[in-house]
């Protein structure tokens, strides 16, 4: 059930949002700690060392009857994705019952055992059975570590903060590119080549892993996390640590204020609704949880939000960034580049330029706002499909005599990593970890995730047939979705900066709350004593309190 309150709830952000402070890299300094701890929270595995390991010659030799059949290939590829959509599914139950720190903690552990199957393999059957499990770990992670830092983070830079764990992939990206580059050389790079020139990438994924599976233990507890499941004192603890402010400081006591009166709103509404299943037994607990995710399709204000999560990750999905990112070097051998070294080094760059991109999304996502980094993104996107597309269809059968031409596509793939890096990228995941309430949070992102993992899959099976049957057809193809992405932003998704997350309910249609239910959201916040610091001048709020009003009205 998504909460929230009517102008009262309005005004009584003002004083918060007046306490605040800058966001962008200004907002990153002051809030130092926070972002360390989000720096660490998103480390992660190399996710991108199968794309060059999968063009090497001593690893084809060896799997030779997976990789030979453009079908096969694609299951290789894909079961991970397959992997991570079962471990979002399960993590949200997770997040909820082991808190999202031990979460993390299991996920680590879960990929790591997939990580050493896949190094030790002998068979494809080691591959498939070693990168499900990975799978699993990474889907899990993808949906942790995202609602950990959004229910760490100040409103001011969370949007910042978020972003971090896509810089974070990106960051694995380029590295585990330019590991498989030099790893290539081992032994040489045909018939001679050791097979340590894949097994050396494979088993590099387990170093920052295992130093995010220990260092997690010594991070604290989401706030949120802890208010739901009765930690007051220790939430409040948390949130004065991480914003640099005494427990009784203003800006501490609301925020906390404004985290218990969304968790006892939506406790005592669960109360009211269920009354029969408040035993806390293992039976009512499930069923409570089972109820939560069926109210994401019975409530229509969470149906929205489900349809925003989804979709939003539908579309990044079908963008064909991970078209590129999985077969980049064959991709960069069709468009004219001879030799797998020489695919690997532009599939380097690829890397590089999608980092970089990342930084500024990190920097200015919390001044710009999610809609124009997203919509421009999107139409960049588009446009880079569309140019290598037409490149594709006149010199397909001729790039040795169109050498530039060859380059010119390259370039437009690079362009594309860098549309990519600095908008869908990090704000999808910015979007899904943002826009749930308190109580089903969890539950929330992991349905909408698993629509990223679900929807990565299908891309990364069927790419290989699209290249060989469709051939230009392909960047076609990617490119519409890519325009259509667009679109959906910017008619059906609202502005989400700035705004706490218990705010979101009034953006995404709880302003206009029953009677009875806002009646009694205000007694909490009178019971609790958030009541008294509501600012007697809402003019003072900041400039995108107008602007959050007009989204409001306009839901």
């Amino acid at each position: 059930m998504a909460g929230g309150g009517g102008d009262t709830n309005i005004v009584g952000s003002n004083r918060r949002r007046n306490l605040a402070g800058p966001s962008g890299w200004a907002g990153l300094l002051a809030n130092g700690r926070i972002f360390m701890i989000a720096v660490f929270a998103s480390l992660g595995g190399f996710q991108g060392v199968f794309s060059g390991v999968l063009g090497m010659y001593s690893f084809d030799q060896r799997m030779q009857s997976a990789v030979s059949n453009s079908g096969t290939k694609g299951w290789l590829v894909s079961i991970l994705e397959l992997g991570a959509w079962f471990g979002v599914l399960c993590t949200g139950y997770l997040a909820d019952k082991l808190s999202r720190k031990y979460t993390i903690v299991l996920a680590v552990i879960i990929f790591c055992i997939g990580v050493i199957v896949q190094t030790c393999a002998f068979a494809p059957s080691s591959i498939f059975g070693g990168r499900f499990v990975t799978g699993l770990g990474v889907g899990s992670l993808s949906m942790a570590v995202p609602l950990y830092n959004a229910e760490l983070a100040p409103p001011e830079v969370r949007g910042s903060l978020v972003a971090l764990q896509q810089l974070a992939i990106t960051f694995g990206i380029m590295v585990s590119f330019w590991i498989d580059y030099g790893t290539n050389y081992i032994g040489g790079t045909g018939s001679t080549q050791s097979e340590a020139a894949w097994r050396v990438p494979l088993a590099l994924q387990l170093v920052p892993a295992i130093i995010l599976g220990i260092g997690i233990l010594f991070m604290p507890f989401s706030p949120r996390w802890l208010v739901n499941n009765g930690h007051d004192d220790e939430a409040l603890q948390v949130l004065s640590r991480a914003r640099r402010q005494p427990p009784d400081s203003d800006l501490v006591q609301i925020e906390f204020l404004e985290i218990k009166a969304q968790y006892l709103f939506e406790k005592e509404t669960t109360a009211l609704k269920f009354p029969n299943l408040q035993d806390n037994t293992w039976s009512s607990n499930f069923k409570l949880g089972f109820y939560d995710y069926l109210s994401l399709l019975r409530s229509r204000p969470l149906l929205y939000r489900v349809a925003v999560g989804s979709l939003t990750m539908f579309f990044q999905q079908w963008t064909g960034v991970n078209a590129i990112l999985y077969y980049a070097p064959s991709i960069f051998k069709d468009l004219g580049l001879s030799g797998t070294t020489n695919s690997l080094l532009a599939t380097g760059v690829v890397g590089i330029v999608m980092f970089l991109a990342t930084i500024p999304a990190v920097i200015w996502v919390d001044k710009v706002g999610r809609k124009p980094v997203l919509i421009s993104g999107a139409f960049l996107m588009a446009a880079c499909h569309l140019i290598v597309a037409v490149l594709t269809g006149l010199y397909h059968n001729s790039w040795n005599q169109h050498v530039a031409a060859g380059w010119v596509a390259c370039v437009f793939v690079w362009i594309f990593a860098i549309a990519f890096g600095y908008s869908w990228g990090p704000c999808a995941w910015i979007l899904v970890a943002e826009i749930w309430p308190l109580s089903v949070r969890g539950k929330g992102v992991s349905i909408a995730a698993s629509s990223n993992w679900m929807n990565n899959f299908i891309v990364g099976q069927v790419t290989p047939s699209m290249l060989d049957n469709i051939d230009f057809g392909t960047f076609v193809f990617f490119g519409a979705f890519s325009f259509a992405g667009g679109l959906f932003i910017w008619l059906f998704v609202p502005e989400t900066k700035g705004l706490t997350l218990e705010e979101m309910d009034e953006i995404f249609g709880s302003a206009g709350m029953a009677a009875g239910e806002l009646e009694r959201f205000l007694a909490i916040e009178k019971r609790i004593g958030l009541d008294a610091y509501n600012d007697p001048d809402p003019d003072r709020a900041s400039p995108d309190t107008e602007i959050r009003k007009h989204e409001i009205e306009k839901a």
